[in-house]
């Protein structure tokens, strides 16, 4: 790098390093975490689970609005290991985005720090190991992004905020798992639910009577749909992914694989001596899996009354689709700002690109894998986002999947890229033509899902689509022999994942990423640091980026 371009890159760094301090509201938040193992048996069956901290799961990650983050990693695993964020922008710095081609690996015996500002965002979200599988042995933890104090709360303060954490559960070793997968197997039904790290009853709530609690909710486990509920209580849905919702009362509530949602729920004020039942049942599974935890109130017996409340019918698609269809945008209070999120009136917006993103399966031989429009995702030894600031072109090689599925062509392996324009305004829609759920979720962003149905999508579908007041949101599940089309405004410059939640089809190739740059911005290392964060100091290297 020359004088001049070093020059550049102090200037842009102790710029971005401002900016962002100045935006802060409170002092930068400093967060130690050490990776480990620990032996545990959340299902009864001892298995060696990655902890943070020796817990499982992990620390709260707790900020607000505008804060800045700054967590050292200490890698005490046998395996390298990255942190994800799932659902944080990290606005401009797809450099702390932890994921395969964003960064290289924190390496057995090492430590990184990441360092981002939770940057107008607000909302319950989570964290979890992005290589190699590791996310099945644990390794997670909620994220929660609170509102700063000059923004009101659309709904009553609550008594209490609960960060509650449901995930399928396998007994089996993640590396063995993985072995599976790698010779060609599919993942074996999981053994059970857990919630927050624990099996069965095992988690135990202390409700006070007639105070209202706001439950954040999410599902962080590898493949399995789940139904939650509370026995005895409604709850009503507030906010899901960073987006206030219209506030409307469920008995139960689907959650897909990545989904996050906030929930208010009041406990009963003639207690009675009683306990309840927190329930997280399996969707769309041969058998039906229970995780159940106990809500219990001062001088309840232990163990709740009754029958457990029951979900609604295990492959009951229509059922979930209607519900889904009936969470929309609060057009009319702020989230992270003042000004109503209605405000933003995503439908009067120009569409500058379509892609229709069809998920598929390549067999050869012994090998299983996994595709986007035909393609099943391979990684470099140097990642992407590295090779592009350094320009290393024969690193970078990548391949332009196509806009749209073409089923006469063979499935293959390719380095999938979306090349944009910064600002472009993209309508993807996801075509699921396999009979299981597919979830996908895109990093850096939001999306506006304006349709979701049963079918094969054409034009004529556009017609239906919710031009108004579409949920905001990350993740997004696609039904059986369906689709789902998003809106999305592609306004956060960087390297971006857009991947399967389900574990095993991410593993073996169904992801792509979105690459976000500025018009005439081709020179990586040129960017103003208004339009992207530079490359952080204390960058890890790997591969043609270490010669």
């Amino acid at each position: 790098m020359g004088l001049t371009n070093c020059l550049r890159f102090i200037t842009s760094t102790i710029l971005w390093v401002s900016a962002a301090l100045v935006h802060a509201e409170s002092s930068p938040i400093f967060l130690d975490w050490t990776i480990s193992y620990s032996h545990r048996a959340p299902l009864g069956v001892e298995k060696q689970v990655i902890v943070i901290n020796d817990q499982f799961p992990g620390p709260l990650l707790n900020a607000t609005t505008n804060d800045v983050v700054n967590i050292k990693i200490h890698n005490n695993l046998v395996d390298p290991f990255l942190m994800t964020w799932n659902g944080v922008q990290l606005r401009r710095n797809s450099w702390q985005d932890g994921v395969q081609e964003t960064n290289c690996p924190i390496l057995p015996g090492q430590r990184w720090t990441y360092s981002f500002q939770i940057k107008d965002q607000i909302g319950g979200f989570f964290y979890f190991p992005s290589l190699l599988f590791q996310k099945a042995a644990g390794g997670y933890g909620a994220i929660r992004m609170n509102n700063r104090p000059v923004i009101p709360l659309p709904f009553p303060h609550p008594y209490k905020d609960l960060d509650i954490l449901i995930g399928d559960w396998y007994n089996t070793d993640y590396r063995l798992l993985r072995a599976l997968l790698d010779v060609g197997n599919g993942l074996p039904d999981p053994d059970g639910v857990l919630i927050n790290g624990l099996g069965p009853k095992q988690a135990i709530f202390e409700f006070e009577p007639g105070a209202t609690y706001r439950l954040r909710i999410s599902n962080v486990g590898l493949k399995t749909s789940l139904n939650f509920r509370i026995q005895g209580h409604v709850m009503r849905l507030v906010e899901t992914e960073g987006s206030y919702t219209i506030q409307k009362d469920y008995n139960n509530l689907d959650i897909h694989v990545g989904q996050s949602y906030s929930v208010l729920v009041t406990a009963k004020k003639q207690i009675n001596c009683i306990s309840y039942y927190m329930i997280a049942s399996s969707r769309f599974t041969q058998r039906q899996l229970l995780g159940l935890a106990i809500i219990r109130h001062p001088g309840s017996v232990e163990a709740p009354m009754g029958p457990i409340t029951p979900g609604p019918a295990i492959y009951d698609y229509t059922y979930s689709i209607s519900q889904a269809h009936s969470i929309r945008w609060n057009l009319m209070v702020g989230a992270a700002r003042l000004n109503p999120q209605g405000s933003y009136h995503y439908g009067n917006i120009d569409i500058t690109r379509t892609l229709i993103l069809k998920n598929g399966v390549m067999s050869n031989g012994h090998e299983h894998r996994y595709t986007v429009n035909g393609v099943s995702f391979v990684h470099q030894d140097t990642p992407l986002k590295l090779a592009d600031y350094f320009r290393l072109t024969d690193a970078s090689y990548s391949d332009i999947i196509p806009d749209t599925p073409n089923d006469d062509v063979l499935p293959t392996f390719g380095t999938s890229i979306v090349e944009a324009v910064y600002r472009d305004f993209f309508h993807v829609v996801f075509q699921n033509p396999c009979q299981y759920i597919q979830t996908w979720h895109l990093d850096g962003y939001s999306f506006f899902v304006v349709g979701m149905e049963f079918g094969t999508w054409d034009e004529s579908k556009k017609a239906g689509y919710n031009m108004v007041d579409a949920v905001s949101r990350s993740t997004v599940q696609v039904y059986p022999f369906a689709w789902t089309a998003i809106l999305v405004k592609l306004d956060n410059q960087g390297l971006w994942n857009l991947r399967s939640q389900n574990a095993e089809n991410w593993y073996l190739g169904q992801e792509l990423y979105i690459r976000v740059k500025g018009v005439g911005e081709e020179d990586p290392s040129t960017i103003p640091v208004e339009d992207e964060a530079p490359i952080p100091a204390n960058v890890i290297k790997c591969g043609q980026a270490i010669l």
